[in-house]
């Protein structure tokens, strides 16, 4: 049973008086056997707005504790996955999940738990919660030890958080900056090693924007901070082939399922700056953020040539993750 903030208050009556829709406790506090009625504590069940899990503990975030000697503590060694619930339903929960796997198995971290039983714990949290739009997370990390670069042998630790975020419609346009890709050549893993995103992302927020867009040696665009981004040119989707320089996105290949659908030709090849900034619309994707588009890169006007176009994507991707996350 996955722990719940409990409320105690007092009641005097029967079981059945004091029940109603929710979930509830009856401990007797006093029972006087020559009464008809017995009075009780209700511990009553709250949903909780943030949930933590570690190994098989769980709790609010602030109440949660890692030991030291977790090797993310060491070394960031684990990978992670996430992405967005709403109305009980975790979307696209199947594809994280195998991309999860895959990270996992591509730096040899034994996830100690199998893809049903990931599948079927996120879901009894999110579960749990009170806000009807959450942000799911979880990663592994290596292992617990003392600091050795060699890996801890046996199964990892498996981190959850679930917390409220809400997706919004994608409508409002973001800034970008640029920056050269200084990060290392695993990028299709979804690693916790996140410094150079991180350094990325001050840099993107101190100039006023929202986002920072990667390129390689020979100016090849390769993804943003925390996001993959594509360009429309010429009424064609137009985004980096998934090799080692790029996480193979969902919420990039939900738009590439959309493109088709609305009749939208595909190419998955690299672009360079130039090609960017000469771009008809600049797609910025993530699963927290499924469909942005930019107005601006590094204080120039960028994007904006092809506005209907860009609707209609921007429209069948919402469309898509609502319909996926209706309410029952």
């Amino acid at each position: 049973m996955i722990l719940q903030r409990i409320k105690k208050r007092r009641i005097v009556g029967n079981r059945e008086q004091a029940m109603g829709p929710t979930r509830y406790l009856l401990v007797p506090f006093l029972h006087d056997e020559n009464k008809n009625d017995a009075n009780f504590f209700i511990l009553e069940a709250e949903k909780m707005k943030t949930l933590g899990y570690y190994n098989g503990k769980y709790g609010e975030l602030e109440d949660m504790s890692i030991p030291m000697n977790d090797r993310v503590c060491w070394f960031g060694d684990g990978v992670y996955d996430a992405g967005p619930a709403r109305n009980g339903k975790i979307f696209a929960i199947d594809e994280h999940i195998d991309r999860f796997f895959n990270s996992a198995g591509l730096l040899d971290i034994v996830i100690p738990v199998t893809k049903p039983e990931l599948k079927k714990l996120l879901q009894e949290m999110v579960d749990k919660m009170d806000d009807p739009e959450l942000f799911v997370y979880y990663q592994v990390t290596r292992g617990t030890g003392i600091r050795n670069h060699v890996y801890t042998e046996g199964p990892g630790n498996l981190w959850i958080m679930i917390t409220p975020q809400v997706i919004g419609d994608c409508k409002e346009p973001i800034k970008l900056i640029t920056l050269p890709d200084t990060r290392f050549l695993h990028c299709n893993i979804k690693t916790l090693n996140l410094i150079p995103s991180c350094v990325a992302s001050e840099k993107a927020k101190k100039a006023g924007c929202q986002e920072t867009v990667f390129y390689r040696p020979g100016n090849r665009v390769t993804e943003c901070a925390h996001s993959n981004v594509s360009i429309l040119k010429d009424g064609k989707f137009i985004t980096a082939p998934t090799d080692n320089l790029i996480l193979p996105g969902i919420a990039r290949a939900h738009l590439i399922k959309a493109c088709k659908k609305l009749g939208i030709p595909v190419s998955e090849t690299p672009y360079t700056l130039d090609e960017l900034f000469d771009a008809d619309e600049i797609i910025v994707s993530s699963s927290s953020k499924l469909c942005l588009h930019a107005c601006e890169i590094d204080g120039k006007p960028a994007g904006g040539k092809d506005p209907e176009l860009m609707e209609k994507l921007r429209a069948a991707v919402i469309e898509e993750f609502e319909s996926a996350t209706a309410a029952e």
